[in-house]
């Protein structure tokens, strides 16, 4: 992307809501993105983090330039150095050539460090050093460099407990906490859901070339009454299986998997923080919602066994039933058993 071309908000991977909570957060990221100041995101996982820091590197003078990631969680603790800084030849045993870390190849674009509050106290300081004064040495390297980057971090991470507890370097905390952007949970913003729905929708049906294009009222429903465990991360994993396994346009209430429908209905695993008076009305689901899902698993049930009963006879079924046979037709079709059960006729 150009330096001169600067991005519609929706246009960036993962951002998309409407939720005052969402909103402020995208304030925030224009704000910030036009300074160099050190942002800290911090969020529960799955809360689309990296999704920030991309959209702030993204509005900012550098989205011309590189993105760095950092993933100090998943890098062994005895390579974040070398990651990091890079080395030398001979620096240790291994090193057959020199290499440059990830700070070099951010050189006038934005690093990211992921999942910072797992940064080994022994590699604080010397990363305290190279944000404050844009110079380091590799491992092994007697010649200084010198970048000009904009740090970026995020954690699921409690930092200030982490300081309290001298496993995080309380002058680094403040360094990279100049501005903070809080990730609100998704239970937190449910109103998000149907956008965040569709968007994943487009994009797996895309992905994986598949005609899906909605999702039924009662399962968007059914999806903004769950409570998101695992926050977006979790949304667009299921939203990618949902894609996947269609058979139809419509995604509809049968095809949520019947753990997340059970959960939703009884009001989700909904933590303690964020639990709401028992007397309020609104931690339940509308009674037509509960109805007709209530119902749709009724006739299904019946349809199976009736249909196993006559051996896939959809005139005999239709006469035990009392309903014609185009009712009965419909009543297969209207629970997703007509093609399985013809199918499975056809092998008796």
């Amino acid at each position: 992307m150009k330096r001169s071309e600067e991005p519609a908000m929706h246009e960036i991977p993962g951002i998309v809501g409407r939720s005052p909570a969402f909103q402020e957060v995208g304030r925030t990221i224009r704000s910030v993105a036009t300074t160099n100041a050190g942002v800290l995101i911090q969020g529960e996982t799955g809360t689309g983090k990296e999704q920030v820091a991309r959209a702030i590197h993204a509005y900012s003078a550098r989205r011309g330039e590189a993105f760095v990631v950092v993933d100090c969680a998943s890098i062994p603790e005895t390579l974040l150095e070398s990651t990091l800084f890079g080395h030398e030849k001979g620096a240790f045993t291994g090193a057959a050539a020199a290499r440059p870390g990830m700070l070099e190849l951010a050189d006038r674009g934005t690093l990211f460090l992921d999942e910072v509050g797992e940064l080994p106290v022994h590699l604080q300081a010397k990363l305290l050093r190279a944000i404050q004064e844009q110079r380091f040495y590799r491992i092994g390297g007697v010649k200084e460099s010198q970048v000009d980057v904009r740090w970026l971090a995020a954690t699921n991470r409690n930092l200030e407990e982490a300081v309290r507890r001298s496993q995080f370097r309380e002058d680094l905390y403040y360094r990279l906490k100049v501005i903070t952007i809080e990730m609100p949970p998704l239970r937190q913003r449910m109103e998000d859901i149907p956008l965040l729905a569709d968007f994943f929708l487009r994009k797996f049906a895309d992905r994986h070339g598949k005609q899906v294009h909605s999702i039924l009222p009662e399962a968007m429903q059914c999806l903004q009454w769950y409570s998101w465990p695992g926050n977006v991360r979790q949304l667009e994993n299921l939203i990618e299986r949902l894609v996947v396994l269609a058979e139809e346009p419509t995604i509809r209430m049968r095809d949520l998997p019947k753990e997340l429908a059970s959960a939703a209905l009884a009001g989700g695993p909904v933590p303690e923080e964020s639990k709401r008076s028992p007397d309020t009305m609104d931690e339940l689901i509308p009674l037509k919602v509960f109805r007709e899902h209530r119902v749709k698993e009724i006739e299904e049930e019946y349809a199976v066994r009736l249909m196993k009963y006559t051996r896939g006879n959809i005139a005999a079924a239709s006469r035990i039933a009392g309903i014609s046979v185009r009712s009965f037709y419909r009543l297969l079709d209207r629970c997703g058993l007509a093609a399985s059960l013809i199918r499975e006729r056809e092998q008796i």
